[in-house]
């Protein structure tokens, strides 16, 4: 025997149908969406050491730069003063290592995850001293709660949803090579009348020094309002 639905039966069923499949999307966009720490297999990821890695959206990218969105994330921090880049991500590397490994409230040994970023000021002269801001990612069993530090050098920062430039390369990231690459970022975004905060940039590592072939690299420069008119992107 066929039962047969009277028509608004049917179109009842399709509406919740419709309404559960909606809601299910949401959920899992929702989801991802707020997973800015994730794990290093995933789609968005360069990390090959770590077991988490930071997690972005790909939102369009050219032959020169990609346009990415990140969500809320937190970070360890410090500041170091330096005439060089590299000698001051060696002092901050330092601190943030022992942080980690046993130096803050408890004694928690934390995970080492990847990137690790370098906040690095625009203007600098070479008689001067630059303040550069060295940053460890915190794993997601710590996004909310991490473990205070014992060095009062260290604190914690919220980076907050935003939008960012990124330009990729291989080998060392060292002062040469991430200015030089900062320069070309630069380059490409005032060719397309982009608007991005011009005081500092960002250095972004993957790789340990363990590592010697295939590093990944970025720079970085945060949008300040993206506009899509006559932007030329590819899939």
């Amino acid at each position: 025997m066929t039962f047969i639905l009277p028509v608004r039966s049917r179109r009842s069923s399709l509406k919740l149908t419709m309404d559960f499949i909606a809601g299910l999307l949401l959920v899992v966009f929702l989801g991802s969406a707020e997973s800015g720490v994730g794990p290093s297999n995933s789609s968005s990821s360069f990390c090959t050491e770590s077991k988490e890695c930071l997690q972005f959206d790909l939102v369009c990218k050219t032959e020169e730069y990609e346009v990415r969105h990140y969500s809320p994330t937190r970070w360890v921090s410090t500041d170091a003063e330096a005439y060089f880049m590299g000698v001051g991500a060696a002092m901050a590397f330092r601190r943030l290592f022992q942080y980690i490994t046993g130096a803050n409230e408890g004694g928690v040994k934390i995970e080492m995850t990847a990137p690790v970023l370098v906040k690095i000021p625009e203007e600098t002269k070479m008689w001067e001293p630059a303040i550069y801001t060295l940053s460890f990612l915190l794993p997601s069993a710590y996004q909310d709660s991490p473990p205070a530090p014992t060095n009062d050098k260290l604190y914690f920062t919220d980076m907050p949803d935003m939008d960012v430039y990124v330009r990729s390369y291989g080998g060392w990231m060292l002062s040469v090579t991430s200015r030089l690459h900062a320069h070309l970022l630069t380059k490409e975004l005032q060719r397309a009348q982009a608007q991005y905060n011009h005081t500092y940039h960002y250095g972004v590592g993957y790789d340990s020094p363990l590592k010697l072939l295939n590093r990944h690299n970025e720079v970085c420069r945060l949008d300040t309002g993206l506009q899509w008119t006559d932007r030329e992107t590819e899939e």
